[in-house]
């Protein structure tokens, strides 16, 4: 079972937002036979993405912003939903939610608990994903959030109700993969 893949040969096609490479690989299938296949992989990096909650108050701390990939793929108005998130740019995962939590949100967070990573999309993007969570309160709000301009964020800072949440999956307002997830782990684990 080891040593099933061998890269013969990796081009880079894009290097403008992220690469896209075109990996020429040779694989060993189950019943010994060795194929040539092609594939092309996007690497972004790693990433990290955080759900704030408050027990007290049955809130959670959510992002509007456009996304071009969802407009194109027929979300009327390019808007998303989501969880706080960000790619690791060397950093830490850690370090990497705690920066960009107080970036998008204007939450300065001290304790962070990671529940798992996970692969969002591994039949064409290489992008690890740590997922983390984090209680959050009024008093560890720094400063108003919304991004950095030299990332060309415009982020807009949500807090809402978990019912609420919960009940924008069914109708399906909120259609991010990792928010889902987050959210449906707060609820799994009886933390909201």
């Amino acid at each position: 079972m080891e040593n099933r893949v061998r890269i013969i040969d990796k081009k880079l096609l894009s290097d403008n937002w992220y690469r896209l490479y075109k990996y020429t690989y040779e694989v060993t299938k189950n019943d010994g036979h060795v194929e040539t296949q092609h594939r092309e992989a996007y690497d972004r990096g790693n990433g990290a993405v955080i759900l704030l909650y408050n027990k007290e108050q049955q809130t959670v701390i959510l992002t509007r912003q456009f996304r071009l990939p969802t407009f194109v793929n027929g979300n009327a108005d390019g808007m998303l939903i989501e969880a706080c998130a960000g790619l690791l740019d060397k950093d830490n995962p850690e370090d990497c939610i705690r920066r960009e939590t107080e970036e998008e949100t204007g939450y300065r967070i001290t304790d962070v608990q990671k529940i798992y990573e996970a692969y969002m999309s591994p039949g064409s993007v290489t992008e690890i994903l740590y997922f983390f969570i984090a209680e959050y309160a009024k008093n560890m709000r720094v400063a108003e959030g919304g991004g950095v301009a030299h990332e060309q964020e415009n982020i807009e800072v949500i807090e809402m109700n978990i019912t609420e949440a919960m009940e924008k999956i069914k109708s399906g307002e909120i259609k991010d993969g990792k928010t889902i997830m987050l959210l449906q782990y707060l609820k799994l684990n009886g933390i909201l």
